[in-house]
């Protein structure tokens, strides 16, 4: 996992809990060095996370009882066209990374109060998205090659050129392309240096390097 990524995630741990977590903890939960979490933690206080050290039984590192995160404040209007949106994303196929777009909406939702969140439902039920559905891509496929995108990472992927001709390749996408039934993988091929470009459909494996 590349620094950045550690960072937010080690954020949202000691958000997600208000009693101590030791260094030994965190670095055995992220697979790195004592070293490296105390870097980690001096850099986000740093950036002014209010974080604490306790000693002791039950001590470790833990957010300022007093920190509060900021408030999201949707209307229903603005929530239920990012939930539309995502819903089309969704039942069509558009984005490759369901997962991540699923966990997106369920945030949005759970920052409408009751009030909202009925109205919400009312004008979601009225919108009718209609659209062309994208191909079908395995699900370990897409979880890697949204992985390999967000964090920059290689990518190794077995592409079928033609009809049970398969290819290994290792890149490094630029850009992701969505063209209707198509998602569009823009790549440097490692191996020869050129530009490349593959369909998402078309790759049989694929694992972040």
């Amino acid at each position: 996992m590349r620094k950045k990524s550690r960072l937010f995630a080690l954020a949202e741990v000691l958000r997600g809990r208000r009693t101590g977590i030791t260094a030994a903890e965190l670095a055995e939960r992220f697979g790195v060095t004592l070293r490296t979490i105390y870097r980690d933690i001096e850099a986000l206080q740093d950036a002014g996370m209010p974080i604490r050290a306790d000693r002791g039984r039950g001590g470790g590192y833990a957010l300022d009882k007093n920190y509060q995160l900021p408030p999201v404040n949707f209307t229903a209007r603005e929530a239920a066209l990012l939930i539309a949106l995502s819903r089309l994303a969704l039942e069509h196929r558009l984005m490759p990374f369901p997962k991540t777009v699923e966990s997106a909406v369920d945030k949005v939702r759970a920052a409408l109060s009751t009030s909202a969140q009925r109205e919400l439902l009312a004008l979601v039920r009225d919108l009718q998205l209609v659209g062309v559905p994208a191909l079908p891509v395995p699900g370990n496929v897409r979880e890697a090659v949204e992985q390999a995108w967000f964090e920059a990472r290689t990518l190794r992927i077995v592409y079928e050129k033609k009809a049970w001709q398969l290819s290994p390749r290792l890149v490094r996408i630029r850009n992701l392309v969505f063209d209707r039934q198509v998602t569009l993988l823009n790549c440097i091929d490692l191996e020869t240096g050129h530009d490349r470009q593959f369909r998402l459909d078309k790759i049989k494996q694929a694992t972040v390097q």
